[in-house]
């Protein structure tokens, strides 16, 4: 009995310390043949356009970072989770991410209310979350491991109004806005810049997402008789406000932001889009020449398309998250140092650095609709 139970003993050692070998050896297998990073972005829904040209973004940088070896051999790749541009399911998508499958890095969300919502997720738990798209003022005290690769809308909404008085020509402005933490904070940057520069606010009216009728906020604006239309919101709603105005005859300019960038604004719009105006991100003209057109030429080699900026900022972004893994290990803590300490990272997007709250110095652009596409508006023509 007794050296059966010697017999029993070493033969329940031999199986726990098997079994701790083999799992040992197969998470170690599985981290180091394989690094994952979340991506939450609207792939279906109203925003679905949205989630395209990010996930064609960054889909295309990580097959240019594996087809060249990976990170430190390790291959790249990306957990797709479905926001519907919805606050509540991006925080499933978040919760999903990081408690199932341990992501340490997190590129979105690309509404700002997405991101302000699953911010604070993000911030609780360490793990880093990088937007590409959101420039609600408030992600800027979101928290340490908050990052974003895209000016704020402070930026934005001065842009449009400097653009309004100084090319437009406005003195009066009606404001129309999507009432959102991104409607919200374009508005009072717009309204503070225009109003300090000499413009004069006649109107400021709101909507809700997902709205479709808005011709009684349009007829008092018409009465207001205001030199431009300031009216930041989705390219869904802006495209049937722009449509309802040609209805009721208003032929002022409508000034817009990166919101209402789409193709589908002017699948919505048709003619009625024509001479409206965007603000939007920029691409590194002038500074990134030649990196702007390899990407074009290999997004459209990949896409047979031409990409947009939120293509463009996708790419930089997960070229970014790359390096800082790269140069930081994949752990939260190693990415959020490597991120602070990246200086002039150059890309399509120009040169990015981080300030000491996740924040980058980037300017915008106008776009202009002219023959039924968006061009990039140059003064005097």
């Amino acid at each position: 009995m007794r050296l059966q139970g010697r017999l029993l003993k070493a033969l329940t050692i031999l199986v726990v310390t098997t079994a701790i070998v083999l799992g040992v050896v197969t998470c170690g297998k599985k981290d180091s043949g394989e690094i994952r990073i979340g991506v939450i972005t609207p792939l279906s829904g109203e925003g679905a356009t949205y989630g395209e040209a990010t996930k064609r973004g960054a889909d295309l940088a990580v097959e240019e970072i594996n087809k060249a070896g990976g990170i430190q051999g390790s291959k790249v790749r990306l957990i797709y989770e479905d926001d519907k541009i919805d606050p509540q399911e991006g925080a499933k998508a978040i919760q999903k991410l990081i408690s199932i499958d341990k992501v340490p890095i997190i590129l979105g969300a690309f509404g700002s209310s997405v991101t302000l919502a699953i911010a604070p997720i993000a911030e609780r738990e360490h793990v880093v979350l990088f937007s590409a798209s959101s420039t609600a003022d408030a992600i800027k005290d979101a928290g340490d491991y908050i990052f974003r690769n895209v000016p704020p809308n402070s930026q934005q909404g001065k842009s449009a109004a400097e653009f309004a008085i100084d090319k437009l020509n406005a003195k009066y402005a009606s404001v129309l806005f999507m009432n959102n933490d991104y409607g919200i904070s374009l508005s009072k940057s717009f309204e503070g810049s225009f109003t300090q520069k000499g413009g004069n606010i006649l109107s400021i009216d709101s909507y809700s997402a997902g709205d479709r009728d808005f011709r009684a906020q349009l007829a008092k604006i018409k009465n207001q008789t205001p030199d431009v239309i300031f009216y930041p919101g989705h390219y869904q709603e802006s495209g049937l406000i722009l449509k309802q105005a040609k209805e009721l005859g208003i032929k002022v300019p409508f000034v817009g932001g990166d919101g209402s960038y789409s193709p589908e604004l002017l699948t919505i719009a048709g003619n009625s889009a024509e001479g409206s105006y965007y603000t939007l991100m920029a691409m590194g003209y002038g500074v990134a020449d030649d990196e702007i057109k390899e990407f074009m030429r290999a997004f459209k080699a990949k896409y047979n398309a031409e990409p947009d900026v939120y293509s463009a900022y996708a790419y930089d972004a997960m070229r970014i998250i790359i390096d800082a893994i790269g140069n930081g290990g994949y752990t939260s803590e190693g990415i959020k140092r490597a991120l602070y300490a990246i200086n002039n990272f150059k890309g399509v997007t120009g040169f990015t650095s981080f300030d000491q709250f996740g924040e980058v110095d980037k300017q915008f652009y106008i776009y202009v609709v002219w023959q039924g596409t968006f061009v990039r508006y140059k003064s005097g023509g």
